[in-house]
């Protein structure tokens, strides 16, 4: 049987999904959605033990919190805004996605409505002409605050504030407006140089108790709503109490070091994107969080090093990026000798092949817990805990 014709089909599917790409399971009812990844997860995972029931939205709709447009023109020169079609560089023209937040999609739509006013041009990448290549926008779902950043590929931005000024007139909810520059041949969004127009140049938000600085260029949960659903439970299967010192791995702005560091004694938390460090550096300032520091280097480096100086740790926090974890890093993590490790994966399969070496170095798999954190798409988050075993 296909699997399109197993398929309940949701009558709030967008219109713009086939073009698009970004919404896989989209077509499928939001029930349907959950026994597709719980399925999914079970497959790859059920070899290691029981895995719990997926933690799904109550509202699965609207919870990016970051939302980013690329610009250009069509071939009648029309101006457009959005995502890039899956697996290309066109662009889908976006005026609303079911997935985005509402005020940043408004904001970006207002900027292109804008654009012909102030005679600013849109980059064409082919001819490497023109200025305007993306807008970002942040908000801090519990805090409000908006982070407008316009990406632009080259330093010279005429009548920025006129045009930063009408932006705040049409959006005063905006509380920083920021100027990136990215001259480069690239992929990459943003560039290295910034220039802030209008407010602080960062936004905070709450998060399980803890508040967080959040920059352009630093990484935060894009699903607020979930992450404290998955921070709970990770907090849970790590046991803290004042005696547990935590190593929180790929830390970023110290979002799961910092909400540890209420009931740890001592965490440290280390990451390769000095940005990051900065804005977890002075998180850890606001939040008063004297046991936690952080530190800008390679996580597996550093924890090697601890652990040749003869350092031990008891909880392992480790959140790695798509593609997983290494074998050079997980041995770094098994020299450091931690009774628990909490894995927080966002790939089913790059945590299977992970766990599997785990279990070759002596630790077994006690917990997998599925949350859904990307509604709509193929994505599934998973907390595994794992315990160091004695003989």
């Amino acid at each position: 049987m296909s699997q399109k014709s197993t398929l309940k089909s949701n009558p709030d599917a967008c219109p713009l999904a086939s073009k698009c790409g970004g919404c896989q399971l989209q077509n499928m009812t939001y029930e349907r959605q959950l026994r597709w990844k719980q399925a999914r997860s079970e497959i790859l995972l059920k070899k290691f033990g029981k895995v719990s029931k997926i933690v799904g939205m109550d509202s699965p709709y609207h919870y990016r919190n970051k939302v980013q447009a690329a610009f250009g023109r069509t071939k009648s020169g029309k101006i457009i805004s959005g995502v890039y079609q899956s697996g290309s560089h066109r662009i889908v023209n976006v005026d609303s996605c079911m997935t985005e937040d509402e005020t940043a999609d408004k904001i970006i739509v207002d900027i292109r409505s804008m654009l012909p006013e102030f005679k600013i041009k849109t980059y064409d990448e082919d001819h490497n002409f023109g200025f305007l290549r993306h807008v970002l926008v942040k908000r801090g779902f519990s805090s409000g605050e908006v982070m407008v950043v316009i990406v632009g590929a080259e330093p010279r931005f005429p009548m920025k504030n006129k045009f930063t000024d009408a932006l705040l007139k049409k959006h005063p909810e905006i509380t920083t407006v920021i100027f990136n520059i990215n001259p480069g041949k690239t992929n990459l969004v943003l560039g290295k140089r910034e220039e802030i127009l209008f407010g602080s140049g960062y936004i905070e938000d709450t998060l399980c108790g803890c508040t967080f600085r959040i920059s352009s260029r630093s990484f935060y949960q894009i699903n607020p709503v979930q992450t404290e659903k998955l921070y709970n439970k990770a907090m849970e299967l790590a046991q803290l109490n004042e005696n547990t010192s935590v190593i929180d791995a790929y830390c970023g702005i110290g979002t799961i070091g910092l909400v540890a560091a209420k009931t740890a004694g001592n965490v440290i938390g280390v990451e390769l994107n000095p940005d990051a460090v900065k804005d977890a550096i002075s998180n850890a300032k606001a939040n008063n969080a004297e046991n936690a520091h952080f530190y800008c280097a390679d996580a597996g480096d550093f924890m090697e090093e601890l652990a040749m100086q003869g350092e031990k740790t008891d909880v392992v926090f480790m959140d790695p990026p798509r593609a997983g974890s290494t074998k050079k890093f997980i041995d770094s993590v098994v020299k450091m000798s931690p009774e628990r490790v909490v894995y927080i994966s966002c790939n089913p399969e790059t945590l299977a092949r992970d766990l599997e070496y785990f279990i070759r170095k002596n630790y077994q798999v006690k917990r997998i817990c599925p949350y859904d954190m990307f509604p709509q798409t193929n994505h599934i988050e998973c907390i595994s805990l794992l315990i160091k075993k004695h003989e």
